[in-house]
C-alpha cells in the first residue's frame, strides 16, 4: 500500500508541475523537511534548507512572471519542457520501494507524461486567451493555474488516491478535447 501511495503522490505532484513548475517542488521540500513525506535515496537534497530557499525564490519569480502579459507566453515555452523534467523528478523522489528501472519508467512515463499533458492544456488555454482577449484574460488564467497547482499539490500530499483519480479524469478530458479539436480541424480541410 505504501508503494501505491508513493506513486499516486508522485503523479499528483507531477500534475501540479504542469500548472506551475515550482509550487509543487516547494511543497515537496516543505513536506520532506517536516517529516511528512519520505524521499527516495539520492533525493535528500530536495528536503534541504538550500533547496527550500531556491524553490521559494523560483516560485515567487514564476508566479510574478505569469502576470506580465508578454512574458507569460514566453514562460509557457520555457515551462513546457521544464514541467516534464520537474514532474519526472517529483515522481521519482517519492517512490522509495521499487527497483530503479521500474521507478524511473513510472517517473518518466507517468510523472513526466501527466505534467506534459497538463502543461499542454494550460498553454493551449493561454494561447486562446491571448488571441481572444489580447492578453487581458491571461491574468485570470494565471490565477486559476496557481490555485489549481496549490490545490492539486495539497491533495497529492494529503489524500493522494483522491488526487490521482481527479488528475486521471482531467487528463482523459484534456486528451479527449484535444483529439476532438484535431479531428474537427482535419474534417474541415
Amino acid at each position: 500500500m505504501e508503494t501505491i501511495l508513493a506513486v499516486t503522490t508522485g503523479i499528483g505532484l507531477s500534475a501540479a508541475c504542469g500548472f506551475r513548475v515550482f509550487v509543487p517542488l516547494l511543497a515537496l521540500n516543505l513536506a520532506a523537511m517536516y517529516g511528512y513525506l519520505n524521499l527516495a535515496p539520492g533525493f535528500d537534497w530536495i528536503g534541504g534548507y538550500f533547496a527550500a530557499i531556491a524553490f521559494a525564490l523560483a516560485t515567487i519569480l514564476e508566479i510574478m512572471a505569469y502576470y506580465i502579459p508578454w512574458l507569460d507566453n514566453i514562460m509557457d515555452a520555457i515551462a513546457s519542457p521544464v514541467s516534464i523534467i520537474a514532474g519526472t523528478i517529483a515522481t521519482a523522489s517519492v517512490i522509495t520501494d521499487l527497483p530503479p528501472f521500474v521507478k524511473w519508467t513510472l517517473a518518466i512515463m507517468a510523472g513526466g507524461g501527466i505534467a506534459g499533458i497538463i502543461q499542454g492544456a494550460t498553454t493551449t488555454l493561454r494561447a486562446k486567451s491571448s488571441f481572444f482577449t489580447g492578453g487581458l484574460g491571461n491574468t485570470l488564467i494565471a490565477t486559476a493555474e496557481l490555485i489549481a497547482a496549490a490545490i492539486v499539490t495539497l491533495l497529492a500530499i494529503v489524500i493522494p488516491l483522491i488526487c490521482f483519480t481527479l488528475v486521471a479524469a482531467f487528463a482523459v478530458f484534456a486528451l479527449y478535447r484535444t483529439s476532438c479539436t484535431f479531428l474537427t480541424k482535419k474534417k474541415v480541410k
